[in-house]
């Protein structure tokens, strides 16, 4: 039986594709190109944050699509590329590695934390407060969101 790829050699097989817009799309995305993310790209974003700053899952397709002249950055594979750097860096903490990457710093659009990630939201809420960050609790079943989260996101020139 075939071993279990770790989430580590699952991100580094991941290749970026950019394929053009096509004209069913053109309405909604605009004429170009679209990017499919490698998720070593996203996870180089992630890791140039430093404490005290954050990104947003649209912060990171904006600087993919900057960065690679393209009209847009797909934004699914660009979520489950996230989930799997969140787990990768999950199995390298058990592993004892010092230095993981803080993909708990990615908010979703609205700068709440996101339940997608492998640790639970308290555990989230504790690395962003223990980096400064104020949190407000979530209303019903919504998910506790930063407070002013917008001054905080990390900008790329």
């Amino acid at each position: 039986m075939a071993k279990k790829k770790t989430y580590r050699e699952k991100i580094n097989e991941v290749e970026e594709k950019i394929h053009d817009i096509t004209p069913e799309w053109e309405e909604k995305l605009g004429k170009g190109k679209i990017l499919i993310p490698n998720a070593i790209d996203i996870e180089r974003i992630i890791n140039n944050t430093k404490k005290g700053e954050l990104l947003t899952n649209d912060t990171i397709r904006a600087i993919l699509t900057k960065e690679k002249n393209v009209q847009v950055t797909a934004a699914i594979p660009t979520g489950v590329y996230l989930k799997y750097i969140a787990l990768a860096a999950e199995e390298e903490k058990e592993l004892n590695k010092t230095s993981i990457t803080p993909y708990w710093r990615v908010l979703r659009p609205d700068g709440s934390l996101n339940t997608k990630f492998p640790i639970s939201i308290n555990e989230l809420t504790n690395l962003l407060e223990n980096e400064g960050h104020k949190l407000e609790l979530g209303k019903g079943k919504k998910s506790p969101k930063v407070i002013a989260f917008e001054s905080k996101i990390r900008v790329y020139k």
